[in-house]
């Protein structure tokens, strides 16, 4: 019988060290170990004493509980990630268990909560060369449609995303090569989306978050294989910002409003469409409303005006923020279902990351005098009142959660 610590979980320990963007040799430093014992208790042929878990954990920063949890099975799903090829694969690994941890995060929430249940039309494709430009056009119309946004442009495209039932999570990643993850996980059924905010601009974040619904929609019935593709690649991320195109600027009331396909008549589009001039001059080739010559000229004034850099009006946009998962924490704390301690306790993690991937302010878990013993009663609460998560007001779907044991 192997000593060490019971119930200890290698693949919890992989994702951690993932989490982190450590390396077995810099976990080894930090914690005072052997990576050779690293490498054996991540393979499974050996189990950490008590002591070494301590100091992995400390090394890590992460509770010895988080050890010894079993994995939640997330599913095949791909994630797809923005840049592959420019990209390394440790922060596609990083990013992919950040997001792993803000999907187990979601399911600890739905024991107690109702979100706003999955609501995103898909394409019932397995092969990316089935989809058309023809088919993009007119699903991001179906969403348009499912969700009540006509064709104007969309005031807050995270808002959007989370009434349709997708969990979002903004992060700063420290990499400048990758803006975004999204999967689909088997576990709840449930469509998640990581964006990067380490070059963040609303265009940008929002171009970024439809892009990402492009790949909750299009590309679902994928498998991971396809992406390590280089040509399949490329054109799976060109269906994609097509959606993007698609979803934001719709063909029909975007096309009438362009009066003038210039740089000046862009520029006074982007701030009733929150869409960056570059990405409108590709909307714009796409719909044929400018030919490759067109487009070819507009882009070599937009680059001799350094707009790649930075357009006008991006200071001038506040970037839009998740909200689901930061509301559903506070509702739960606020109506004292859980105390913060029982909440970090339940969650397997500390403050600092829930706070991070929840979008909670810093401190939010500090102790504030909470009583840990006071609960609603089930017969003071008017069941049939529910508790508004997301601003109803700016779109027309009023999505909201409550709490399980009050229904």
């Amino acid at each position: 019988m192997r000593s060490g610590v019971p119930g200890f979980r290698p693949e919890r320990l992989i994702e951690a060290r993932a989490a982190r963007g450590l390396t077995q040799v810099a976990l080894a430093d930090l914690s005072g170990r052997k990576s050779s014992n690293i490498s054996r208790w991540e393979s499974g042929e050996q189990l950490p004493e008590p002591e070494a878990l301590h100091a992995v954990a400390k090394g890590l920063n992460l509770p010895v509980s988080y050890f010894l949890a079993t994995p939640v099975e997330h599913g095949a799903a791909p994630m797809f990630a923005r840049s592959m090829a420019a990209t390394s694969k440790a922060m596609r690994a990083r990013v992919g268990s950040r997001l792993r941890w803000a999907q187990d995060v979601s399911l600890y929430l739905q024991q107690e909560l109702d979100l706003p249940a999955p609501d995103v039309p898909t394409l019932d494709v397995r092969d990316f060369l089935e989809i058309r430009d023809e088919d993009i056009e007119r699903v991001a119309m179906e969403c348009r449609e499912k969700w009540g946004l006509g064709l104007g442009p969309i005031s807050d495209v995270l808002l959007v995303m989370e009434n349709a039932g997708i969990i979002v999570v903004k992060e700063q990643i420290d990499s400048g090569n990758m803006d975004g993850l999204s999967n689909w996980s088997m576990a709840d059924g449930r469509p998640y989306v990581f964006l990067a905010t380490d070059k963040q601009t609303c265009v940008r974040s929002r171009m970024d978050a439809a892009h990402e619904l492009g790949h909750l929609v299009l590309h679902r019935g994928l498998t991971e294989r396809t992406l390590y593709d280089a040509a399949a690649f490329k054109e799976i991320e060109r269906q994609a910002f097509a959606f993007a195109g698609a979803f934001l600027l719709p063909a029909e009331s975007f096309s009438a409003e362009v009066w003038s396909p210039s740089l000046p008549g862009f520029q006074a589009l982007k701030s009733r469409w929150k869409v960056s001039i570059g990405a409108m001059i590709m909307r714009c080739a796409n719909l044929g409303i400018i030919d490759d010559e067109g487009k070819q000229r507009l882009f070599k004034h937009y680059s001799a005006k350094g707009w790649r850099k930075a357009e006008p009006l991006d200071r001038d946009m506040e970037p839009e923020r998740p909200r689901l998962l930061g509301r559903s924490i506070k509702l739960l704390c606020d109506e004292r279902i859980v105390t913060r301690t029982q909440l970090l306790d339940g969650l397997r993690l500390y403050a600092h990351d829930v706070e991070s991937l929840c979008d909670l302010p810093a401190g939010f878990f500090e102790n504030k005098g909470t009583v840990s013993d006071i609960r609603l009663k089930r017969n003071g609460i008017d069941a049939a009142t529910p508790i508004a998560l997301v601003d109803a007001d700016q779109i027309a779907t009023d999505n909201v959660v409550r709490p399980q044991r009050w229904r």
